[in-house]
């Protein structure tokens, strides 16, 4: 059914708090004449009976004076961006982005867009699908009123994904990727045309910086079930565009469920997705696809360390390894990269020895540090590394207990004079 105002649903599927604040946003807009309004993902999901709590809030006005105002009546902090005329609210545990309704201009494909202020109509002629281009007044007279130019609640009824014009994957093809991630997200289709046009475009990626890129990848392992989103992107000719020897078959799905079993309550790591994402990849391979997506520092070490893992597979495959040898095999590999091998390898055994490494045997230390052996009249150098290494090993098979037992090791090989 189409509505045409959605108050009860703020007021119901909203915390009160946020329902209050959007209460006080338009009160405050238009005793300053100007109009507020809700937009985006949130008034998909009130329509869809879904939790978000992501507000974004688009004044016909000035939205940085409109957020100084509010952060004053409720004691927020309040952070500014003059150059895009946006502000984001913040108290206690909540946040509400502001933004100046606008109007955008491609300049040429790929480009970031061109901005002026404008129109409610325009800033959500500007969005990327009919669902997404949908706002609600917050104005007092006019509270919860939907305005829906684009048919979009008539497309969240058939199930669609529907892009408003034939140029939109020409101007961005970001939306490529969004338009997928929304499919998957949401059960939904790609409208006839919509996917005519989206596959016309996949070359546009290639127009897409790898930093904006590497942002769609990042949204894609926030969803729920992302191996749905990579094995439709191969489906379409996606992917092979992100590197052609990536692939969204069933092994990728069987780990990506197996990581987030291994992880329990959080969800896994961006570090873990994109190495099981590239963990069938050539190091030339991978490199490629680091220098591509600019990867930060910790993510790209992660994903140089699966090669020397994965070499180090079959030794840890024998399952009567002294803890110590596991130790040895393990240590100075990122705690990701190493989850990632325990996960993607077939063997129980490798895996229990790469698991207990990160649960138990990295935390291991020796009672003794290099000022207890030099009390001892051990000299600082290649000696005292030697017995630290032999403390640690010691200990990790159980050798010794106490720190009485790391002292009689110590004399035993570096007897008093």
């Amino acid at each position: 059914m189409i509505k045409t105002n959605i108050a009860p649903e703020i007021e119901e599927q909203l915390p009160a708090e946020l329902a209050s604040f959007m209460h006080l946003a338009g009160k405050t807009a238009t005793q300053q004449e100007q109009r507020l309004y809700l937009t985006g993902g949130v008034v998909r999901d009130l329509l869809l009976g879904k939790p978000n709590l992501d507000l974004d809030l688009v004044v016909e006005g000035d939205a940085i004076k409109l957020a100084q105002m509010l952060g004053k009546a409720i004691s927020a902090k309040i952070t500014t961006h003059h150059a895009f005329n946006t502000a984001k609210v913040e108290w206690d545990r909540w946040s509400v982005d502001l933004a100046t309704a606008r109007s955008e201009v491609y300049l040429h494909p790929g480009a970031l867009p061109v901005i002026r202020p404008s129109s409610i109509e325009d800033d959500l002629f500007r969005r990327d699908f009919t669902i997404n281009a949908m706002a609600v007044s917050l104005s007092p007279a006019r509270y919860g009123e939907v305005i829906d130019r684009y048919g979009g609640q008539l497309d969240l009824e058939r199930g669609l994904v529907r892009i408003l014009h034939d140029q939109s994957f020409t101007d961005d093809a970001t939306r490529i990727w969004r338009g997928i991630r929304y499919e998957q997200r949401l059960g939904f289709q790609l409208e006839e045309k919509t996917l005519s046009w989206l596959k016309r475009d996949i070359p546009r990626l290639d127009t897409i910086s790898g930093d904006r890129i590497r942002y769609e990848l990042e949204c894609v392992f926030r969803e729920s079930e992302p191996e749905r989103v990579f094995h439709r992107a191969q489906e379409l000719g996606v992917l092979p565009r992100l590197h052609p020897a990536l692939n969204g078959d069933g092994w990728l799905r069987e780990k990506f469920k197996l990581a987030r079993q291994k992880v329990g309550k959080n969800p896994p790591t961006l570090s873990l997705y994109f190495a099981l994402l590239t963990y069938r990849l050539t190091d030339a391979e991978r490199e490629q696809f680091i220098s591509y997506l600019k990867l930060r520092r910790a993510i790209a070490q992660t994903l140089r360390d699966i090669p020397a893992l994965k070499g180090k597979l079959k030794t840890l495959a024998y399952p009567e390894l002294k803890r110590s040898y596991v130790y040895r095999l393990l240590d100075g590999y990122t705690p990701q990269a190493i989850l990632a091998g325990s996960i993607a390898t077939d063997s129980p055994i490798t895996r229990r020895h790469m698991e207990f490494f990160l649960h138990q045997l990295r935390y291991v230390k020796p009672l003794l540090n290099g000022d207890d052996l030099k009390k001892m009249g051990v000299p600082a150098g290649p000696q005292m590394r030697e017995l630290l290494e032999r403390l640690l090993a010691a200990r990790l098979d159980g050798k010794v207990a106490t720190r009485e037992d790391e002292e009689e090791l110590v004399r035993d090989v570096n007897p008093p004079a």
